[in-house]
């Protein structure tokens, strides 16, 4: 879960002594928006289509163009936690990771990071969804674990999301069975709210199936 564990082979970095027209062909290859800049093996920042049409000279060289997002890279060692926030702090279509002397070694592709994601909350495993709301002084994992096991079922997944300025949390649970109405049934008796369930043969399908389109639109 580390990022050197992502790194593609495929995507390229530019050098600083190339043009910003080869840039943008590369972009338009990989279909990115964003490229690493290296010199010698060594990292300089990012460039995006928005600087290069900022500038609005193809022939100059990267070198000639100021960089955004000089600071949106990432350490070899660095969780992916931390991955996804600078991606999405800096709205990155590639993420460059560096080793502790700053030496380029690669990008991680936003591909990379939805694969993992949909391995680690087990979207293409058979089963079903529920959201809850409980207080965050309630909260338990344990005890949710041990009311679902009550009902022969499995937690594949758990995602808990926060609110700013509130004191509860929502908890989206994958469980390996379809029984989703005893697992609400059981909830509510000990005073869960139950927000919203999901069979799979309905949400979770469609959820897989947008998911399979976009990975197929990430490798055209």
């Amino acid at each position: 879960m580390i990022a050197k564990s992502f790194l593609s082979a495929l995507i390229p970095a530019i050098k600083s002594s190339e043009t910003a027209e080869k840039a943008l062909i590369w972009m338009s290859d990989f279909h990115i928006k964003h490229l690493p800049v290296i010199e010698d093996g060594r990292f300089l920042g990012v460039i995006s289509e928005d600087d290069i049409f900022e500038y609005n000279r193809v022939e100059a060289t990267i070198s000639e163009h100021s960089y955004s997002n000089q600071n949106s890279f990432v350490n070899e060692y660095e969780h992916i936690y931390e991955i996804v926030k600078i991606a999405v702090r800096h709205q990155l279509t590639v993420v460059p990771v560096v080793d502790d002397n700053e030496v380029y070694l690669g990008v991680i592709t936003l591909e990379a990071l939805l694969a993992y994601f949909a391995q680690a909350t087990s979207i293409n495993e058979p089963g079903s969804i529920l959201v809850l709301e409980v207080s965050e002084r309630n909260y338990s994992l344990a005890e949710i674990a041990r009311l679902a096991e009550y009902e022969q079922a499995i937690i594949l997944s758990a995602n808990v999301t926060s609110h700013p300025n509130s004191v509860s949390m929502e908890i989206t649970l994958k469980f390996n069975t379809r029984q989703v109405g005893r697992l609400v049934a059981t909830y509510e008796r000990f005073n869960y709210t139950v927000k919203a369930s999901f069979q799979e043969t309905g949400y979770m399908e469609d959820y897989k199936e947008r998911y399979d389109s976009l990975m197929n639109y990430l490798n055209i």
